[in-house]
């Protein structure tokens, strides 16, 4: 296992492994049996309509995925993670907004955009803006463990009363590449050009079911990945994640030695270490993108 060596600080630094590792995210719709099952508790404990690319992929892991999920089940229903994961929002949300976003909900109402449309797009980004800081908190959980970091001794783990994710009735439809036109297509290609990435995250194609709309929130922010201002709203993002991960109760006892030995059954340890440092690298980023969208409809 990866310990942390003496007089670094805690912590997993920012950087996308080298070379990139493939990753098999485990559809839901080709989920079957307990894994079925489980993909629907972690979407009923989340109170999020849609598995995260992060979590089907660890998901092609199965003793892997479910010493996690053992692990962390009663964590991600406890109040200190929703609070936790609010409070990171909060400071990544005040970040985007001086990077000035440009209003765009009035440059889509000249082009026909009627108010109501206006508001399922605003409702969509919601969904995500409220559920991915979850997905990063739990990818900073598991690579922190995963790199031989301890959680906190604290046992007691008070859940959330009641419901803390947006109410949104929108249809939660993905834009696959084999449904797209060629524009739209292009714009996928670009986006992974850009971001660097080797998929096209859930909120992407959720969002290009408006096609005209995304083209132009994708076209005001794509300056901005990977230039300083954004880079350090995204370190930020990384590090609060992975403060709040050391922090947060650990009422199942997930230790490094429990998770690491559930990884090393299904694949060689480093693999499943390098898939995890691959999404706390990218999430980061993602929910910097997705603040973006946020802000760029507020007026």
């Amino acid at each position: 296992m990866t310990k942390v060596p003496p007089g670094v600080p805690p912590g997993v630094p920012r950087g996308m492994p080298q070379p990139i590792p493939a990753i098999h995210p485990l559809p839901e719709y080709l989920a079957v049996g307990e894994t079925k099952a489980r993909y629907e508790d972690m979407k009923t404990v989340l109170q999020v309509p849609w598995m995260g690319v992060v979590t089907m992929a660890y998901a092609h892991y199965p003793n892997f995925f479910d010493a996690l999920w053992a692990g962390l089940r009663p964590v991600c229903g406890s109040a200190a993670y929703i609070e936790g994961a609010r409070n990171l929002r909060a400071r990544i949300e005040d970040g985007v907004a001086a990077l000035a976003p440009p209003p765009l909900a009035g440059r889509l109402g000249q082009i026909g955009y009627a108010p109501r449309e206006l508001s399922q797009i605003r409702a969509m980004v919601e969904v995500f803006s409220h559920g991915n800081f979850l997905y990063l908190t739990i990818a900073a959980m598991v690579t922190w463990l995963l790199h031989g970091g301890e959680m906190s001794d604290k046992r007691e783990a008070p859940a959330f009363a009641g419901r803390h994710a947006p109410q949104a009735d929108v249809p939660f439809v993905m834009m696959e590449a084999h449904h797209a036109d060629p524009p739209t297509q292009a714009l996928f290609e670009d986006i992974k050009a850009t971001l660097g990435l080797p998929f096209v995250n859930t909120d992407y194609r959720a969002l290009s079911r408006w096609p005209s709309y995304f083209a132009a929130a994708w076209g005001d922010l794509r300056s901005h990945p990977g230039a300083p201002a954004h880079e350090a709203i995204a370190l930020g993002a990384h590090e609060g994640a992975l403060a709040l991960a050391r922090t947060l109760p650990n009422p199942a006892g997930l230790t490094p030695d429990s998770l690491c030995k559930a990884a090393a059954k299904d694949a060689p340890l480093e693999e499943i270490q390098n898939v995890a440092r691959l999404f706390l690298y990218l999430l980061p980023g993602l929910v910097t993108n997705v603040a973006f969208f946020r802000h760029q409809l507020e007026v």
